[in-house]
C-alpha cells in the first residue's frame, strides 16, 4: 500500500508551500507505526499466554492485522501468527505435524497447475504489445457513442484486464494512452481519470482470473466452474460502467467537451479501419473463446485450457515479436511466472495454516453461531459484508482481505446456504474495489503519480482530491452492481450450472 505522503504534491491545493504542513504531518505515520508495533508486541505475548483457545485465535488475528498494517508480505503476516497460535494450543508436536504436511496439502491439488499457465499467458500477451491495439480498437468501434473516448477506454480496460489479470497494470497502460486523448478532446479531468480507474475492475472476474483461482484454492471449490462464474458478473460490470459514462455525457455534455462531442470523436472512421483494428488484436478474442467455450463445453478441464492458452500465447509472442528478440520475451515471462507462482503458493500455504488455527480455536464456528443468533438472513448478511469489505478495502490489499476473511466465513456461508462459488465472485470484486477506495487505495495514488507528468495531464493541474472525487463518482455504480449480484445470484451461477448439466 502507498501512503499519501509518498505521492502528495509539493504545493497544497491553494498553491502554498506544503513544507511546514508536511513536516507536521510527518509525525503522524511514525505515531501510527509505533502504536501498531505496540499492538503487535502485545498480541504476540498474549498468544503465548495460557489463554482459552478462542482468545489465542483472536490475538493471532490481531497480530496478523498488525503485520499487514506494517506492510509485511501477506504470506509472512499470516503464517507467523498462525504457527505461534498452533504452538500455544498444543506445543511443538502440533507444529511439527502441521509443517510436515501443510505445504503439500495446500498446493498439491492438480487443478492449481492452471495458475502458472494463466500467469505465463498474461505475461506473454502483455510483452507482445497488445495494449495499444486494444485501446485503438475500443476507440474506433465506440467513438460514435456519447462520451465515446471514455466508453472505449472502459471497454478496452475490460479486455486488457482479462488478458493481463492485473487491474494496476491495466490502469497504468490506459492512463498513459487514454487520459491525454480525453483531455485533448475537452473531457472533464475527473471523468477521464475515473473511466481509467474503473476500467480494470472487470479484469479479475472475466476468465482467466488468478484471483478466482486463488479463491477456489482457499475455499476448495472446483476451479473450472469458479472461473465460469465470473463471466456474467464481469460483463455486467463493464456494461454498467459504460451506461454510466454515456449517462454522464448525455446529462452533462460539458463533461465530454463543450458541444457534447469533440473533433476527436467526430472523426470519420470507416468500417475498413474498424476491421483493421480488430486484426491487430486477433489473439484476444480467440483466446477468450478458447478459454470460455473450452471449459463451458467440457472439451477442456481448467488445467487443460490453461495449458492450451499458454501454448497459444507462446505462438502469438513468437509471431508478434519476430525480429525483436522473441525468445528473450518468452524467457523473461517464464522467469516472472516462476516468481509469481512461488509467491501465490506461499500465500496458499499460509492460508492453510490460518485455517487450521481458526478451526482448532473454534473462531470460525463461533462467528457462524453468532450470526445465526442474530437472525440475519442471506441478504442482510451480505449487505453487512459489503460494508465490512469496503472498510477493510480502505486499509488492506485484495489478497490480504480474501485470505483473512474466507477461512473465517466458510461455516457461516454454509449455514446460510450461500453458494461458495457465488461468494468467490462477490469477494474478488469487493477486493478489486479495495485498490481504488480512499484513503489507501493504491490505484488512486498510482494514477495521481502518473497524472503529474506533463505528457499525461496536458497542462491541466490534477490534484489528489480530483482523483478521489473521480473515484467517488463511480463508486455508487460499483455498489449498485454488488446489490444486483446479491439480489440476482444467478448472474454468476447460471453459466456454471448450464455447463454442469451439459456434462
Amino acid at each position: 500500500m502507498t501512503s499519501a505522503t509518498e505521492t502528495s504534491p509539493a504545493l497544497d491545493d491553494n498553491g502554498r508551500s506544503a513544507g511546514t504542513g508536511a513536516a507536521r504531518e510527518g509525525r503522524g505515520p511514525w505515531i501510527v507505526a509505533a502504536v501498531t508495533l505496540i499492538v503487535l508486541g502485545g498480541s504476540a505475548v498474549c498468544v503465548m499466554l495460557p489463554l482459552v483457545p478462542e482468545a489465542i485465535g483472536i490475538m493471532a488475528c490481531v497480530m496478523m492485522l498488525s503485520l499487514l498494517f506494517l506492510r509485511v508480505p501477506v504470506a509472512v503476516a499470516m503464517i507467523i501468527p498462525s504457527l505461534l497460535g498452533l504452538y500455544a494450543l498444543r506445543g511443538m508436536p502440533l507444529i511439527e505435524s502441521t509443517l510436515s504436511t501443510l505445504a503439500y496439502n495446500s498446493v498439491s491439488d492438480w487443478t492449481l497447475s492452471v495458475v502458472p499457465m494463466f500467469i505465463l499467458m498474461g505475461l506473454l500477451l502483455w510483452r507482445s504489445g497488445l495494449t495499444d491495439g486494444i485501446y485503438l480498437a475500443g476507440r474506433k468501434w465506440l467513438n460514435w457513442l456519447p462520451g465515446g473516448l471514455a466508453v472505449g477506454t472502459n471497454v478496452a480496460g475490460a479486455g486488457l484486464a482479462a488478458v493481463s489479470g492485473s487491474s494496476t497494470g491495466t490502469a497504468y497502460a490506459l492512463a498513459r494512452m487514454g487520459i491525454p486523448e480525453m483531455l485533448k478532446a475537452g473531457y472533464d479531468r475527473r471523468l477521464a481519470i475515473g473511466s481509467v480507474i474503473v476500467a480494470g475492475l472487470p479484469g479479475q472476474l472475466i476468465p482467466p482470473s488468478i484471483m478466482l483461482v486463488i479463491y477456489a484454492g482457499i475455499a476448495e471449490v472446483p476451479i473450472g466452474p469458479q472461473l465460469l462464474a465470473g463471466v456474467g458478473p464481469g460483463l455486467l460490470v463493464a456494461v454498467m460502467f459504460t451506461l454510466m459514462i454515456v449517462g454522464f455525457a448525455v446529462a452533462r455534455p460539458a463533461l465530454v467537451g463543450k458541444t457534447g462531442g469533440s473533433a476527436v470523436e467526430r472523426e470519420r472512421i470507416t468500417w475498413g479501419e474498424r476491421m483493421a483494428s480488430l486484426v491487430r488484436i486477433w489473439p484476444v478474442p480467440l483466446l477468450i473463446v478458447l478459454i470460455v467455450v473450452g471449459m463451458f463445453s467440457g472439451v477442456f478441464t481448467a488445467t487443460e485450457v490453461g495449458a492450451a492458452a499458454a501454448l497459444f500465447t507462446v505462438v502469438v509472442a513468437l509471431v508478434r515479436k519476430r525480429g525483436d528478440r522473441p525468445f528473450a520475451a518468452i524467457t523473461e515471462s517464464a522467469v516472472a511466472t516462476i516468481s509469481s507462482v512461488g509467491a501465490i503458493f506461499f500465500i496458499l500455504v499460509a492460508a492453510g495454516a490460518l485455517t487450521s488455527l481458526l478451526t482448532l480455536t473454534g473462531i470460525s464456528t463461533g462467528i457462524a453461531d453468532l450470526i445465526e443468533g442474530l437472525g440475519l438472513g442471506r441478504i442482510e448478511f451480505l449487505l453487512v459484508m459489503v460494508v465490512v469489505y469496503l472498510l477493510l478495502g480502505m486499509f488492506m490489499e485484495p489478497m490480504a482481505i480474501m485470505v483473512l476473511t474466507i477461512p473465517i466465513l466458510i461455516p457461516t456461508l454454509n449455514s446460510l446456504e450461500i453458494s461458495l462459488m457465488w461468494f468467490g465472485v462477490f469477494t474478488v470484486f469487493m477486493g478489486e474495489l479495495a485498490v481504488v477506495t480512499p484513503p489507501v487505495g493504491i490505484l488512486a495514488f498510482i494514477i495521481h503519480g502518473m497524472v503529474r507528468d506533463p505528457e499525461v495531464n496536458m497542462g491541466h493541474k490534477i490534484s489528489l482530491k480530483d482523483v478521489f472525487v473521480s473515484v467517488g463518482w463511480f463508486l455508487p455504480m460499483a455498489i449498485a452492481v454488488v446489490v444486483i449480484l446479491i439480489l440476482f445470484p444467478d448472474i454468476a451461477t447460471f453459466i456454471p450450472d448450464i455447463a454442469a448439466v451439459q456434462k
